[in-house]
């Protein structure tokens, strides 16, 4: 086991900082401790399960009949401008299975359509539907104008900021 002396601070793991939190030259990094490390990460869960539930809890608001799952996929499906459900299953890493399912209501209520592929005519891509496309329209003001009214009195700074952790977040695949 290392001692550290007093004057002494320990280098963070990852040294880079998202853009906005750069240390003042001179300043020190906070020292890092396993409690508040594990304080810090318990709170991080809680409060993304409290976003996830919120999150749920307004698609099923705006969308009856639209659970937030098939609403990514359908988002999904439009921003790709098509593509196969092993596709989806593979990007938001679910099952075959439940990816079927949600197709299945999307089919129902008439927002995906499936067209052959014109390179592959054995291959299926899914396509929004013109009522599909108005939906994604929609439901995405509603919920822009939620995530303005609930940001409202965010700094530019902290709305940068928070975004760029969420970016770092998402992308890490571990």
């Amino acid at each position: 086991m290392t001692t550290q002396h007093p004057h002494e601070t320990q280098q963070p793991h990852n040294t880079q900082r998202p853009h906005g939190t750069e240390q003042p030259h001179g300043a020190q990094p906070p020292r890092s401790t396993d409690a508040g490390r594990s304080t810090a990460v318990d709170t991080i869960e809680r409060e993304l399960t409290a976003f996830a539930r919120r999150a749920r809890a307004t698609a099923a608001r705006l969308h009856p009949d639209l659970p937030l799952v098939s609403y990514t996929l359908l988002a999904h499906i439009h921003d790709q401008q098509g593509c196969r459900a092993t596709d989806l299953a593979t990007h938001y890493m679910l099952d075959k299975s439940t990816v079927s399912r949600q197709l299945t209501t999307l089919e129902k209520l008439g927002l995906v359509e499936r067209r052959p592929d014109p390179a592959d005519q054995r291959v299926q891509v899914l396509h929004p539907t013109a009522a599909g496309a108005a939906t994604l329209t929609a439901t995405h003001a509603s919920r822009h104008a939620a995530y303005q009214e609930r940001l409202a009195d965010w700094s530019e700074d902290d709305l940068t900021r928070f975004a760029s952790y969420l970016l770092r977040y998402n992308n890490s695949r571990t």
